[in-house]
């Protein structure tokens, strides 16, 4: 059997599920897109928008919407961020947070967060109704379970802070699954979709009457007095009233300190067909390892996306271990057929579980951002899309509050920020004291860290046996980075920046590429040729 791309998905004639498995997502897998062009000018609209993942394309079809002109500079190709390697769930449900967010922030805020997450899988529903789009929108129960007896009565507290914040909530003793639970939390018409074939349609919404969109078009620059203009690597400028930034990690600070209440983690997908019928719904667990279960229909029958596994990038174990702990949980509860792609992502994460959303700065009038939307991003990010929207029109909307910036919730954020801060305190120390040789003997495929004439360098063999070799210093706050041997990239451990082999900015707040020449020895050691 062949898939839509041409494909060999048949049935495997050994048990390497990994190396016969798609490494990409679905989403991305599953569309064709139309290119859209660089930027080769300099420009001028209302508002400018970074990133082109939900919440760029959003806004932009909402500003379009309401007469504004707008440009959408993505820097490489849209919905091919953390948009497109998602597992798509729209839900007001997002782990155990109503509690916390009631107990810490108070019950005016937590009604806030669970009208406007309530009200986006309504306006995903609408948007589709309205402009005909085919991207398998279900509506269906969300269900939070548990195989840990500790964790049954936070899911009863749980459901009744939903209740009564005017959620569909319920306290379940057993739920649709096939392995038995201790107790689940049933959100009730929650939803899914395929997130590309939405967020593509969108963009057909955008382009022309002087609205623009650009790929691989990169922002290096960001200026806020008077005028705003945002520059790209290539030197073209784009001028605007009001800047929206949606590149998942800020990539312009403005003095937020946004690298120092945000981290990052990875966590890692594989879809696959099993023999049993999956019942209604959507599935994830309370406790660690996290563990999320979804369906999806595709035109050679239906995907089972397990999820799960996540830790801090940069961190952890060899990287394949977090796939093949997801396919033995999904081979233990289920009769697995074919694993049909594997894909991992990242998610930005604030110190107190909320997505910041609104004015970049308490100082910034015109900057607006949207990030931290740990792994809720379908949902957080039509939030974060219908509330920039407003705010660059001047309009109040009356869910900003729980979700501004500018926020600092004193117990749950003070011990959050000083782990984590932490962390990267100890991932920069470790990364320059710890000894690295200064030749290797590497295999194809393989990545390492080598003392160059003056910095550490990344070098890495590929396919043909050629070596792509990099500056190993982060260019955001000077991290030692680490080879990640499954993305084929180099990581921060510190911020979550993401380099490609060749030094190109893949995600996070670094603005700059690596240096492809900085640090590379005259000559390499022909130990690693």
């Amino acid at each position: 059997m062949k898939d839509v791309n041409n494909i060999d998905i048949s049935t495997p004639k050994d048990d390497s599920w990994y190396e016969d498995s798609i490494h990409m997502p679905y989403w991305i897998h599953s569309t064709t897109k139309d290119p859209y062009p660089t930027l080769k000018k300099d420009i001028t609209v209302d508002v400018a928008i970074i990133g082109g993942g939900i919440v760029g394309i959003t806004s932009a079809y909402l500003l379009k919407e309401n007469g504004l002109k707008v440009a959408i500079i993505e820097g490489n190709e849209l919905c091919h961020g953390t948009t497109g390697y998602t597992t798509a769930k729209i839900t007001s449900q997002h782990g155990l947070i109503y509690n916390k967010l009631k107990t810490n922030m108070g019950e005016e805020r937590a009604q806030q967060y669970a009208a406007s997450n309530e009200y986006a899988i309504s306006f995903i529903e609408d948007t589709i109704k309205k402009e005909n789009i085919a991207c398998d929108f279900h509506r269906l129960p969300a269900y939070i379970y548990t195989l840990d007896p500790s964790y049954r009565d936070k899911l009863e507290q749980e459901a009744k802070i939903a209740l009564s914040l005017g959620i569909k909530a319920s306290f379940l003793e057993e739920i649709p699954s096939f392995f038995p639970v201790l107790g689940a939390l049933c959100f009730e018409n929650q939803a899914e979709f395929h997130p590309v074939k939405y967020l593509l349609a969108l963009t057909k919404k955008i382009s022309g009457d002087n609205s623009y969109i650009f790929e691989h078009s990169r922002a290096v620059e960001v200026q806020e007095e008077g005028r705003c203009v945002v520059t790209t690597a290539e030197g073209y400028k784009v001028s605007a009233d009001k800047i929206i930034i949606a590149s998942h990690f800020p990539c312009y600070d403005g003095l937020g300190l946004y690298f120092s209440r945000i981290y990052t983690e990875m966590s890692y997908v594989i879809a696959a067909k099993i023999k049993e019928t999956f019942p209604k719904g959507m599935f994830i667990n309370a406790e660690d390892p996290g563990r999320s279960i979804r369906s999806q229909a595709t035109p050679q029958g239906e995907l089972i996306l397990f999820g799960g596994d996540h830790h801090k990038t940069g961190h952890g174990p060899d990287t394949k271990t977090h796939y093949e702990n997801i396919y033995s949980f999904g081979k233990e509860h289920y009769n697995l057929e074919k694993v049909h792609y594997h894909w991992a992502t990242q998610d930005c994460m604030t110190v107190d579980g909320i997505p910041y959303i609104g004015a970049l700065s308490n100082k910034s009038t015109n900057i607006f951002v949207a990030t931290g939307f740990g792994k809720w991003g379908m949902s957080n990010g039509t939030v974060a899309s219908i509330i920039l929207t407003d705010m660059a029109r001047g309009i109040e909307n009356s869910w900003s509050p729980v979700y501004d910036p500018s926020r600092f919730t004193p117990i749950p954020s003070a011990a959050k920020l000083l782990k984590e801060n932490g962390s990267v305190a100890a991932s920069l120390i470790k990364g320059k004291l710890t000894p690295v040789p200064n030749s290797a003997d590497l295999e194809i495929g393989e990545g390492k860290i080598l003392q160059g004439e003056q910095d550490r360098i990344g070098v890495y063999k590929d396919e043909e046996g050629k070596l792509h070799i990099v500056n190993a210093t982060c260019t955001h706050l000077g991290c030692q980075l680490v080879w990640n041997n499954v993305e084929k990239t180099w990581d921060c451990p510190c911020h979550g920046s993401r380099f490609t082999i060749d030094g190109e900015n893949l995600e996070g707040p670094a603005f700059l590429p690596l240096s492809k020449e900085q640090g590379i020895p005259n000559k390499i050691d022909p130990n690693i040729l």
